[in-house]
């Protein structure tokens, strides 16, 4: 008598069935669900009270560590000193805000915290339209309040004051007089659309169904940096109404009196952008 183990009654079995069983070996694709208008996939089966927390609290966020970069952090100790964090730093910590944001509320709202980015998306057909003006106001909010909390925290130092003619008072934007380079409304208006454009094609394509999954809110953060470094000396960098209007409240009438560029430039680019994605990601039926 031959010793039989488990194991090789195991294999004889096995391999007897996949005589008489046909194998194919095939890699299965299972097609990306396709985001129609009227449809958002992220913060699905959430309340739009929580969204609209989320996108208040993110756009929060945004202002607070963006701004309060440039205001508290940017020229610290005057200008040259090695602890001041620059023009760079300003850059990094706006795309910090939202990678982190993203990360911390995209699985709720969606992650916009910019009413650009949530008209763009609703032109690509990724957001729905009734929820657009909630998540506006939401998203202006936040940001306001942001403001207010950065005007408490920058007042409580002595020498603290703004100069509402000055250019980027209060990290706020501007062109013309307003502009830190000095550059023209067509300028600024240009650049404001080209780069918010652009923004919504690197979101659009990164969180496309066929995109590698989890690493979006990298792709954004550093896209919003990139986008920081072109044009900080333009306007100071827009791309998002909420954070021009958070700031502009507090930096004074010249700041306000240009306010109209940043939310009427940025909206422009968000619907280009979001437009064009939705015809270049568009799959065939």
């Amino acid at each position: 008598m031959r010793n039989v183990s488990f194991t090789s009654v195991a294999f004889e079995a096995w391999a007897a069935n996949a005589k008489q069983t046909p194998v194919s070996f095939r890699f299965r694709y299972r097609a990306p669900t396709v985001v129609r208008r009227g449809t958002h996939a992220l913060g699905a089966g959430m309340s739009l009270t929580k969204k609209l927390a989320a996108e208040f609290l993110g756009t929060f966020w945004l202002v607070l560590g963006g701004c309060g970069s440039a205001v508290l952090a940017a020229h610290f100790g005057g200008d040259g000193n090695p602890l001041g964090i620059g023009f760079l730093g300003v850059a990094l910590a706006f795309g910090l805000t939202v990678l982190t944001g993203a990360y911390a509320f995209g699985h709720i709202s969606g992650g916009h915290f910019n009413p650009a980015v949530s008209v763009g998306l609703w032109a690509g057909g990724r957001f729905s339209a009734k929820e657009l003006l909630p998540y506006v106001v939401a998203q202006v909010a936040g940001g306001i309040a942001a403001g207010f909390i950065l005007w408490q925290i920058a007042s409580g130092q002595p020498a603290f004051a703004v100069d509402p003619n000055a250019a980027g008072a209060f990290a706020s934007n501007g062109y013309g007089a307003m502009s830190p380079g000095g550059y023209s409304v067509a300028a600024a208006f240009l650049t404001e659309v080209v780069l918010t454009a652009f923004f919504l094609i690197v979101i659009m394509g990164s969180t496309h169904g066929r995109a590698p999954a989890g690493f979006a809110p990298i792709a954004i953060g550093l896209a919003l940096t990139l986008i920081h470094l072109i044009s900080i000396p333009v306007t100071n960098t827009s791309v998002n109404p909420a954070r021009s209007t958070a700031v502009a409240v507090f930096a004074g009438p010249a700041a306000i009196g240009q306010l109209w560029l940043f939310w009427l430039a940025p909206v422009l680019g968000g619907l280009i952008g979001g437009m064009l994605y939705g015809w270049l990601g568009r799959e065939r039926s």
